[in-house]
This record gives C-alpha cells, structure tokens and sequence, in this order.
C-alpha cells in the first residue's frame, strides 16, 4: 500500500472513530465537563495518570476523584482540601491510591501558586515538557521519556488539551501546535501501525512513537495525531483505555 492509499484509509477511519457516541464513557468526558482552563487540565491530568485498563473501570474510578474534587477541581487544589489524603491506603484505582492523588494535588498546588497553566511546561517542546512535568509529579505517576519510554497516557492527555477537532477533543491550549504531538503509543497503535509499515522499530518505545508520528506528520503536517483515532480503533472498540 502506497503513501497515498494509506492516507484515504486512514483519513476514513479517523473520522469513523472520532464520534461523541464512542466517547460517551471515556475518560476524555471527565475533563470535558469543566469549563475553565484549570479546571480542564487538572482533571485530564489525573484522569491519564490512571487511564490504564478497561474503560468502564477508569472512567468510574475517575469520576469518584471528580466527586472528590466537587465543582472545581482547581479550587480543590488551591483550598488544601487533599490534605487529608496523606498516607491514605484507601484505593481508588487498582495500585493507585489516596495517598498517590495527595502527592500529586501537593505538586500542582505548589504549581499554581507560581504559573497560570500546565501549558507553559511544554512551550519548549513535548519531550521536554514530559520531563518537566514528570519531574513535578514524580515519575511513578508520569513516565519521563529520558528511559525510553513512550509515555502514551502523557501524549494522551496532550491530545487531549492541544487538539480542538469540535468533536472530541478539547484543545484549550493554544501555544502548543497539534502538529507537534507524539502519537499516544499502546500496543493497539503500535499493531495497527505495523501493518502499514515494515521498517517501524519492532519495540514499543519512545523511538517507535515517534517513527510513526513522523509518518503520520507525512500525511497530515498540521495534525497528525488526528490518526490515532484510526489506529486504535480496533482496540477502543474492544474497551481498552484511551
């Protein structure tokens, strides 16, 4: 299959992917109720830190954190409310527990207090705001890429917040291109992505994330992530998380 043949297959499929109807119980909803920007960015944030496993079970275990967090989730921050969660055992989703969403709330408090958006960690580049981001948060919560790793709940998020598709993406970052992002790399992707082309690196890591960005920027220079709606698709419809 040429360049050509590719990019009709798979323009099909992402707009066959990309429906509200399939997002209805996704994680992606829960971010998409706020309104304000850090309400927005706090919610994906946490809703990706534990966006691994069955849908169902993310998106009900990450509607408990919203019901947690009330109204506003920055203001949850800001208020100190998720003091009372240290060394909390309570479990909220398989390994992550109370005392994990403390430390984070600890981290993006201590952020807000000095910056207005998780945005301007990635105004140098996305790799780069993936360490800086890891860094904050802790690496257990957010995978650094500096060991390889392709980090695809991160390049989840990013998707997320820097797209603005008027479908299901939110985009409320307007600093960072779409054209930018690295493709949120899961084994449904990575599958998927194989079966178009050979010469793709034969482990899941940061360099096969992005190998297949670049041969999606090939085909769509101004958004190329707006294929990951087709290349997971088989996997999504299946119930993995994304």
């Amino acid at each position: 299959m040429n360049d050509k043949d590719i990019k009709v297959e798979l323009d099909a499929l992402a707009i066959q992917h990309n429906t509200p109807e399939l997002f209805y119980r996704d994680p992606i909803a829960l971010p998409k109720r706020y309104r304000t920007l850090q309400d927005i960015e706090i919610s994906a944030l946490i809703t990706s830190v534990i966006s691994w496993g069955k849908r169902d079970m993310i998106f009900a275990n990450a509607n408990k954190i919203d019901k947690m967090m009330g109204s506003s989730p920055y203001e949850f921050i800001m208020s100190r409310d998720w003091e009372s969660l240290e060394g909390s055992r309570v479990n909220i989703h398989r390994t992550f527990f109370e005392s994990d969403l403390f430390i984070i709330c600890s981290a993006l408090h201590y952020y807000y207090l000095n910056n207005q958006s998780l945005e301007d960690l990635f105004l140098d580049g996305i790799t780069q705001g993936i360490d800086k981001l890891s860094e904050m948060i802790g690496s257990k919560h957010i995978s650094s890429t500096r060991r390889g790793g392709p980090a695809k709940r991160t390049n989840m998020m990013l998707r997320w917040l820097v797209r603005n598709d008027g479908i299901v993406d939110i985009g409320v970052w307007k600093r960072v291109s779409p054209s930018q992002l690295i493709i949120p790399l899961d084994t449904h992707v990575s599958k998927r992505a194989r079966q178009y082309w050979s010469d793709l690196p034969k482990t899941d890591r940061l360099a096969t994330a992005l190998k297949i960005t670049e041969k999606l920027r090939e085909l769509s220079p101004e958004d190329p992530c707006k294929y990951d709606f087709a290349l997971f698709g088989e996997g999504f419809q299946n119930g993995a998380a994304k």
